[in-house]
């Protein structure tokens, strides 16, 4: 029996063996694939052999698609759309009906993904990291294993946050997938409080956008491009110095881990000084093999995977194969197809399709397998395998850094829960890692306190000399000789010389000696000081100049100048001009208040090789309008000024006792003027340089005040000591009840006087000898025709003969009686005599000045 029985079992299994189709009775499923071995991005040189691993597994499990067999028909896109629009329509338009396609690279895939709907085609990329593919209104069945580059981006601002970097540049190829990538980055950053500085891209050449970084100062940098421009870019990097220390680049980690020892002819630049440019930059790449030893839907660790795959490429380098850490994801891409479209076998039937069925214009396979991928959840060989609402694979970011030539582990993100594991082990050139920026530190610029306090010491001195001079002026005011100077216009010369230079202490009073809240009150000081300093001591002495112009140079001569000086319209002057400064600084003060102004200069390299630039700044004193405020204030004191030295000018010759000083006045205000004149444009043009701004104005107040004093006030006291006449003008004033005649003012005012009458008397004289002049001229005329007309009747009336010395040619002149006269003329009648002739020259030479006497009066 038991015989019988083991012979029937083994029947029973060959009949049911027999029933089995074999495996090439399975229907065939045609994935249509475009792997790129070359190009921007060769990833198929290892996504091939990986998806052809996961589809012999698949093909030979029984528990997948067991009626079914998954067979690859693939193309070389080159990573072109060009290339691909001629292979995508080489593939839809040649027999077999493909169910799916599976392109690669980001470029690649917007196109087929794109045109894919109109053949009701799904499309599952497993190199594809655009953030464009996300939207699922372009493509609408569009799916990938590799997460979207935009899961870089949170990874990269938790970075800059961990390491304290608000500040970034980017530098993109021109191409979508990295372009829509940088605009959700900016996005992110902005919402972390995080700017990008400079954005910089290209398309071909690198070289002009890799200047403008260095140009901008760009320190951390972020770098979106494939791996064949990266090394054009970082040959430009080696060319620009843009490497080291201060400056961190963030790449894409897809690249081969050996991109940058890759010999390139498109490049120029050495292994060692590619190795040299790259050295110390991080990457961001997507978890792509899963770190712990777990078996997954393949029955497969991610170790294994890779020791198969090694097997796959036959021994390659695998950092010299394109593609090898993507790998992990094509052959999740095709386990994930085999598990949805296994999904989705049941569902069909019930609707009466099988997935042979499929054709390009059957919409309910493709939605059966639509649903089935989307709710795709597995473990894969590159970690667990989902899909978000767009289609795209949510996943861990790994860190890595450069180190030492080769790439390190520094850290895991995990965005969905903002988790990051940090290991410590990151290496930086300098210290620690770099700067976003370079360190501006900003250095206040202060007066040279030499320079102040030798200022200062001038200033003392001349406020001291103030004082002395304004004590002897007090003192002595009963001196007639110091009364006749008006010493209470003197005294306000000397108390505005001593405001004048009090306001050299404010002036030099900065940042270093009190706090910025402090410092509006010190610019009052200095603008109240200079005003009201200057308007009480030259306000007084344009004030003296003024009265003896105005009443010494009228053309009235008979207005009397001796008429007595009232003081109180000399003080009502100065009163007026004080007044005027006073008005204009309050209304300065209310309108339009002085505040402190920070002016910034060139920054500036420290000494040292310290990664820092120096900002110097000036604090000044300043307000809104102030270019209009000082165009007033020096307009109205130019124009004081001005006529100062014109009314200074115009009274040089004059002498009066009322102002026995006007003179020294005058050379007091030819040098304040001089000085403010030159002065004020002067420390407009030097406000920058504090120390020169200074000098020029604080040593310009101390020697026109100087100067001012020494001129009206040290001849006076010369005078005093000298003649002692402090003591000799009481008692000459007793003896003789008036002061002195005999000073230079008196002698000066007498001379002139006669010297007006000298004048008077020469006018006169020179009309009377005109007026005999013309006299003597008729006379003579007259005597001339009478002589005529006498030898016309002698002729007439008498033989007589004249003698022949005696003609009428050689008439003798009236003055010059001739000695010896014919006989015969002494019978001549009286109408011939001359003697009227002689009397009326005898008259006039009693009226007729002599020459020498006419030399006299011109004398």
């Amino acid at each position: 029996m038991a015989a019988v029985w083991s012979f029937c079992t083994t029947l029973t299994v060959v009949l049911l063996l027999s029933c089995v189709p074999p495996a090439l009775g399975k229907k065939k499923l045609y994935i249509g694939a475009l792997f790129p071995m070359s190009g921007g991005w060769p990833g198929g040189q290892a996504c091939l052999p990986a998806a052809q691993m996961a589809m012999d597994l698949v093909n030979n499990r029984s528990d997948i698609l067991p009626d079914y067999e998954l067979e690859l028909i693939y193309y070389d896109s080159l990573c072109d759309p060009g290339e691909a629009t001629k292979l995508l329509y080489d593939l839809l338009y040649t027999e077999p009906i493909k169910i799916v396609l599976m392109p690669g690279c980001s470029s690649v895939s917007t196109l087929v993904a794109e045109a894919a709907r109109m053949w009701n085609l799904i499309v599952l990329s497993y190199g594809s990291s655009s953030p464009a593919l996300s939207n699922r209104q372009r493509f609408p069945t569009f799916f990938r294993t590799h997460p979207s580059a935009t899961l870089h981006n949170p990874t990269r601002v938790q970075l800059f946050q961990k390491w304290k970097w608000t500040k970034i540049a980017t530098i993109q190829q021109t191409t979508e997938v990295f372009t829509s990538t940088l605009d959700d980055l900016e996005e992110r950053v902005k919402e972390a409080g995080i700017e990008i500085s400079v954005r910089q891209s290209f398309l071909t050449d690198p070289a002009v956008a890799v200047k403008n970084l260095k140009r901008q100062d760009a320190r951390i940098i972020v770098g979106l491009f494939y791996e064949t421009e990266a090394r054009k870019v970082f040959c430009e990097v080696y060319k620009e110095k843009l490497f080291g220390k201060k400056y961190v680049w963030f790449l894409i980690g897809w690249y081969a881990d050996n991109w940058f020892k890759i010999k390139d002819p498109a490049i120029n630049c050495t292994v060692e000084q590619m190795t040299e440019a790259v050295q110390g930059h991080v990457t961001t790449e997507i978890v792509m093999l899963n770190p712990e030893t777990v078996r997954g839907a393949s029955n497969l660790t991610s170790q294994e995977f890779l020791e198969q795959l090694m097997s796959k490429l036959g021994g390659k380098n695998p950092e010299e194969t394109g593609g090898f850490q993507e790998a992990p994801l094509a052959y999740d891409a095709v386990w994930a197809l085999a598990l949805a479209l296994n999904k989705t076998v049941g569902p069909l039937k019930a609707k009466g399709y099988r997935l042979e069925d499929f054709n390009y214009n059957n919409r309910e396979i493709t939605a059966e397998i639509y649903r089935a991928l989307n709710t795709s959840s597995f473990e894969g060989v590159s970690g667990h395998v989902v899909f978000d609402a767009q289609g795209s694979r949510m996943a861990w970011t790994l860190i890595e850094q450069l180190q030492d030539g080769s790439y390190k582990k520094i850290g895991y993100y995990d965005s969905t829960k903002g988790n990051l594991s940090w290991y410590g082990n990151d290496k930086w050139i300098g210290a620690g890692p770099p700067a976003d920026q370079t360190v501006v530190i900003e250095e206040f610029r202060y007066l040279s306190q030499k320079l102040f306090v030798s200022v200062s010491v001038f200033a003392c001195l001349g406020i001291l000399l103030g004082i002395v001079c304004l004590t002897f002026n007090i003192y002595n005011s009963n001196v007639r000789y110091i009364q006749n100077s008006q010493p209470y216009l003197n005294n306000m010369t000397a108390v505005g010389c001593m405001m004048a230079l009090a306001a050299v202490f404010p002036l030099g009073i900065d940042g270093l000696h009190v706090h910025r809240r402090q410092f509006p009150v010190v610019c009052q000081f200095r603008l109240w000081l200079l005003g009201l300093g200057f308007s009480l001591a030259y306000g007084s002495m344009f004030t003296k100049i003024w009265w003896v112009h105005t009443v010494f140079t009228k053309k009235d001569e008979k207005k009397d100048r001796r008429k007595h000086l009232e003081p109180w319209k000399l003080y009502a002057t100065v009163g007026v001009l004080l007044g005027i400064d006073v008005l204009s600084l309050m209304i300065w003060q209310i309108v339009d208040p002085l505040h402190i102004t920070v002016e910034k200069f060139t920054r500036e390299d420290p000494k040292g090789d310290l990664d820092v630039l120096i900002q110097p700044l000036l604090e000044h004193c300043s307000s809104e309008k102030m270019n209009t405020w000082l165009g007033v204030v020096y307009g109205y004191k130019g124009l004081l000024l001005l006529l100062g030295i014109f009314l200074a000018y115009e009274t040089k010759s004059i002498s009066t006792e009322k102002i026995n000083d006007h003179r020294a006045v005058g050379m007091a205000i030819y040098n304040v003027a001089v000085l403010c004149m030159i002065t004020a444009p002067v420390t407009m043009i030097l406000s920058s340089q504090q120390d020169a701004s200074f000098a020029f104005a604080s040593l310009a107040i101390v020697f026109s005040v100087y100067i001012t004093l020494v001129v009206l006030f040290v001849p006076k006291m010369r005078r005093l000591i000298t003649r002692g006449e402090w003591q000799s003008d009481a008692q000459e004033t007793m003896k003789t009840g008036s002061s002195t005649n005999n000073n230079d003012e008196e002698k000066s005012r007498q001379l002139e006087r006669e010297n007006k009458e000298l004048q008077k008397i020469i006018q006169e004289k020179e009309e009377r000898v005109s007026e005999l002049r013309n006299q003597l001229s008729e006379r003579q005329a007259l005597r001339s025709r009478r002589r005529a007309s006498t030898i016309t009747t002698n002729q007439n009336h008498s033989n007589t003969p004249l003698s022949p010395s005696v003609t009428p040619a050689r008439w003798p002149r009236p003055r010059i009686p001739r000695p010896t006269l014919d006989p015969a003329l002494s019978t001549s009648p009286p109408t011939f005599s001359n003697s009227n002739l002689y009397q009326a020259d005898s008259k006039l030479n009693r009226n007729n000045c002599h020459t020498s006497r006419l030399q006299m009066l011109y004398k």
